[in-house]
């Protein structure tokens, strides 16, 4: 039964594996590959010469009821018929330049529209161009922010809208110690002023005042919304959020996908202390109302211009504004990398505690996807992050941290280590239990169980560390695909960036063979093992050679077979994950040689090592 069950154990396990890369690898890849081959299609229909188009501003407002609220201005499109870089030199601008943000707000609609990332790149190269964020309505991908105000109903005042040109006061660009104020007129009494300021990371400030220099009250709602024109292109991953989110007051967390909110068409709560916005797997853009204000916040989903649109927005409570008086309201929005330590972790002893904490956010920690295994997850995190300050490198950081796991789980894994020296121990003994026994297998099993209990031994020691690292390796693999202090950072050699998979492949003898065998069809998916995955390979592989060689054959073909089946698998996954583990397969090698030796057990590597290549002579009849 013992061997029944090792053979089940060991099983599942491969079977978890297989359907995990198919899952997490296998289909996101044929995903992309999809993606790519319609962004072809795409790019080539753009090619030919459009038809006559023209920008549109914003969709006629849906009246409201009489004393109800009218509805947050919902974006149209256009399909893109221009570069992003036309788009923007088509209408008056006023420059955007920090140390971490460049790019532009448009005096046309006074939109935030125009943002790319300077510290960061599309690839390692640091002469590859920045990371875009925002671009215009009109352009590809066009995701910006807006900030303004609707009219109560029977109001007949003009608002300024998308099309509302605006016009700055003063000159220069908007700096973090520069300010930007911007002005518009409606020529029926009311003076709109927008005073726009940014900080050294990614948090922007708009403040808005309106003068009501008229004769009668007015009643406005100040809105903010971000939009999205076009499904963005996600990975897919089940275990990363890509879409809208927020949290809605008390209702906690709201995450939607592109394809739910499409289906629902719009999501809405009535709430305070709340936050909303996009997330992407790296970069964001949020909005932030004060804590304390009630908000109507709405996901929303539409098309526009044969062009699919996705929104987040809120409505705050009227004003009324009476002549002579003048009403004020302030918005936040954070656009930038989902930095920890810049959006904050609430986590016991943390340090990081960013907007989250400084500006008493609602978790918005959880703008970074940390999982349901939180608990491991960001204590992961942390203890790279402190050991990368002191080190320097993310890699040898990983290298530390798992010497530090190791001796935090060293008791169970000596149990079980030492469980296994003894089942190595009395291996004669058991032999001649099962040649005693070999016609009744219930006295079989009750034979070998008060051996185990006398010896105290755990036939199933085996798998414990197998079951210890489990949790640790899929948190280290949510941290390397989540967060962006792991995009791009470099470990020694080829290594130039730890999240993504070993570049190198032996299968084109590591670039001297000029031909790429990942095109192949069928196979082509697997040939491509890197450097670091075959020495986690052969590290595993070394390690499974150490233990007994498993009397029954079954046991015998699944873990001699299991090292490659890892190998492969893992050859696609990040590289600090496949060092991690031929760093701690290496470990537990030294750890276990030297517990079994301490308890007088044969270590039976080269033994087990020469059976593999030579074959053992069969006894003379």
């Amino acid at each position: 039964m013992t061997e029944h069950k090792n053979t089940i154990i060991a099983v599942v396990l491969s079977l978890i594996v297989v359907i995990g890369w198919q899952y997490f690898i296998g289909y996101p890849q044929m995903e992309r590959q999809r993606h790519e081959a319609l962004i072809k299609q795409q790019e080539q229909a753009q090619q030919q010469p459009p038809a006559t188009q023209s920008r549109t501003a914003g969709a006629p407002a849906v009246p409201a009821a009489p004393g109800a609220a009218p509805p947050v201005p919902q974006a149209s499109a256009s399909p893109p018929a221009l570069t992003r870089e036309a788009v923007i030199a088509s209408s008056p601008r006023v420059a955007i330049d920090t140390p971490r943000l460049s790019g532009s707000i448009d005096l046309k609609g006074a939109r935030l529209d125009n943002l790319a990332l300077v510290q960061y790149r599309e690839t390692v190269d640091p002469n590859s161009p920045p990371i875009v964020l925002f671009s215009p309505s009109g352009a590809p991908d066009a995701y910006y922010a807006e900030f303004g105000f609707v009219p109560a109903s029977g109001t007949t005042a003009t608002m300024p809208g998308p099309d509302t040109v605006w016009t700055q006061d003063g000159t220069g660009a908007l700096t973090v110690d520069h300010p930007v104020v911007l002005a518009y007129d409606n020529g029926e009494g009311l003076i709109f002023r927008r005073t726009i300021a940014v900080d050294d990371h990614y948090l922007f400030t708009i403040k808005d005042e309106v003068q009501n220099k008229g004769a009668k009250a007015v009643t406005l709602f100040p809105y903010a919304l971000i939009s999205r024109h076009g499904t963005p292109h996600t990975l897919g991953y089940y275990i990363l959020h890509e879409g809208l989110i927020g949290v809605m007051g008390d209702r906690g967390l709201q995450e939607e996908t592109y394809k739910k909110i499409a289906d629902k068409k719009s999501e809405s709560w009535d709430v305070t202390d709340a936050w909303l916005g996009f997330t992407d797997k790296y970069w964001a853009a949020a909005l932030l109302p004060d804590i304390d204000a009630k908000v109507h916040a709405r996901f929303s989903a539409g098309e526009a211009g044969g062009q699919k649109t996705y929104q987040a927005d809120y409505l705050l409570d009227p004003q009324t504004i009476a002549p002579g008086t003048t009403g004020t309201t302030a918005a936040r929005l954070f656009a930038g990398a989902k930095e920890v330590s810049v959006v904050g972790i609430n986590f016991p002893f943390a340090v990081a505690g960013g907007y989250n904490e400084a500006l008493h956010l609602n978790h918005f920690d959880l703008l970074i996807d940390w999982g349901w295994f939180y608990f491991i997850t960001k204590p992961m995190f942390l203890g790279i992050d402190f050991f990368f300050h002191l080190v320097g490198n993310f890699g040898i950081a990983i290298l530390i941290v798992t010497v530090l796991v190791k001796l935090l789980f060293f008791p169970l894994a000596n149990r079980s280590y030492v469980s296994m020296a003894k089942m190595k121990a009395v291996q004669p003994e058991l032999t001649m239990i099962r040649q005693r026994y070999a016609d009744d297998k219930v006295k079989q099993q009750q034979a070998m169980m008060e051996m185990y209990k006398k010896e105290k031994i755990n036939p199933l020691a085996g798998c414990l560390p197998i079951a210890i690292q489990i949790p640790v390796f899929f948190s280290l693999y949510k941290v390397l695909f989540i967060t962006i202090e792991m995009r791009h950072a470099p470990f020694y050699g080829w290594i130039h960036d730890l999240s993504a998979a070993d570049p190198t492949n032996i299968f084109t003898l590591f670039g001297l063979i000029p031909f790429d065998p990942t095109v192949l069809p069928l196979v082509g998916g697997f040939l491509h093992l890197g450097l670091w995955p075959a020495i986690m390979g052969v590290t595993m592989w070394v390690q499974m050679k150490l233990n007994p060689r498993p009397p029954d054959p079954t046991q015998q073909m699944i873990f001699n077979w299991m090292p490659i089946i890892f190998t492969f698998m893992l050859a696609k996954f990040p590289a600090g994950l496949v060092i991690y583990w031929a760093w701690n397969n290496t470990l537990s090698v030294i750890q276990q040689s030297t517990i079994m030796h301490r308890n007088g057990a044969k270590i039976e590597l080269w033994d087990n090592l020469k059976r593999t290549f030579v074959k053992p002579k069969q006894p003379a009849e």
